[in-house]
């Protein structure tokens, strides 16, 4: 799919910094993004006063330097492809439709890109997220990525890739946030949050796209842990630490260990939070009888599923549904 071209037409047209490298300026102008030593990009430095997020198509035909961020970076490939280099040398290769979300502690710098070549740069800041972070219901790969970008301890992972160039809902919510954005439409500040809520939860429909860093490359322990989500975003129902350690050749005290102190939980709490989002959504979304909710999402135990439910909730699976099911 291309995107709708009197849209890419805008996001194609020459900045007057890039028409400054053309005319022969060979640095990037750092004062642009930048009022500290180093090179920090300042979210401030890019968004209008009072604003939660903007859209800045990435500075083409020069190499941009090495880098990090006060803010958490999402990009999206509108057209072409970059090429970044992440910690320790890791290239990402980012083809026309994915997405690329960068720690904002993480240092990285782009080769240079052709006329053709059209990253869209989101500079978001925290609380923009408040609302994406209620519509997907409980812990999840984005969600703790995001949040423990910004915290002292940082992600456990520098960044996420998502191979999504054939998925149409992605690459069609991706493009309606820049037109949102760039348009300033109106209610803006409602369908952004909620377009992002709904761009996140096809993102984690599809996780089998995600790639993350490999050993070597940006440290073992975090491609473990990083695998160790991305199985419990998709095997929930029947996911279990001992199976994944043997799979893995793991001592499972060792994984244990890791999962808890890189993500703030154990490996039990995550499995719990992922299988208790789900029949949240099962209960909201679909007239699934609760009874059969319950295995579905990897419970056996009926009367331990209603007890962790209450806690969560304050109230019954069905009288959850009552109150904010939709009339399936």
């Amino acid at each position: 799919m291309r995107m709708e071209q009197e849209l890419l037409g805008k996001l194609k047209e020459i900045s007057q910094e890039e028409q400054d490298i053309l005319d022969g300026n060979a640095t990037v102008s750092k004062d642009i993004y930048s009022s500290t030593p180093g090179f920090v990009i300042n979210a401030y430095k890019l968004l209008l006063p009072g604003s939660l997020i903007a859209v800045r198509p990435h500075t083409r035909f020069i190499h941009f330097p090495r880098h990090t961020h006060n803010y958490v970076e999402i990009v999206y490939m509108a057209s072409g492809s970059t090429t970044h280099i992440m910690s320790q040398g890791r290239r990402v290769e980012l083809c026309e439709g994915e997405m690329l979300f960068i720690s904002k502690s993480s240092p990285h710098e782009i080769l240079p890109a052709s006329h053709d070549d059209i990253a869209v740069n989101f500079i978001i800041l925290p609380r923009f997220f408040d609302r994406a972070f209620a519509m997907m219901e409980g812990r999840n790969i984005i969600g703790d990525f995001l949040v423990g970008s910004v915290t002292a301890e940082g992600s456990p992972v520098s960044h996420l890739h998502f191979r999504t160039g054939g998925i149409l809902p992605v690459q069609n919510l991706a493009e309606n946030l820049i037109w949102s954005v760039t348009n300033k439409a109106n209610y803006e500040n409602s369908i952004n949050q909620n377009t992002m809520g709904l761009l996140f939860q096809h993102l984690l429909n599809n996780t089998d796209t995600l790639e993350a860093p490999t050993p070597g490359e940006s440290g073992y322990d975090d491609n473990i842990v990083m695998d160790i989500l991305r199985y419990i975003e998709s095997d929930y129902a029947e996911a279990s630490l001992s199976a994944y350690a043997a799979k893995a050749g793991q001592p499972l005290y060792k994984l244990s260990r890791l999962v808890s102190r890189r993500t703030g939980s154990s490996f039990k709490e995550l499995l719990a939070d992922r299988r208790l989002s789900q029949a949240v959504y099962l209960l909201r979304a679909t007239s699934m009888p609760v009874e059969e909710i319950i295995p579905s999402v990897g419970y056996e135990n009926t009367s331990y599923f209603y007890r962790i439910f209450r806690e969560r909730h304050g109230m019954t699976p069905r009288e959850y549904r009552l109150q904010f099911g939709a009339d399936v």
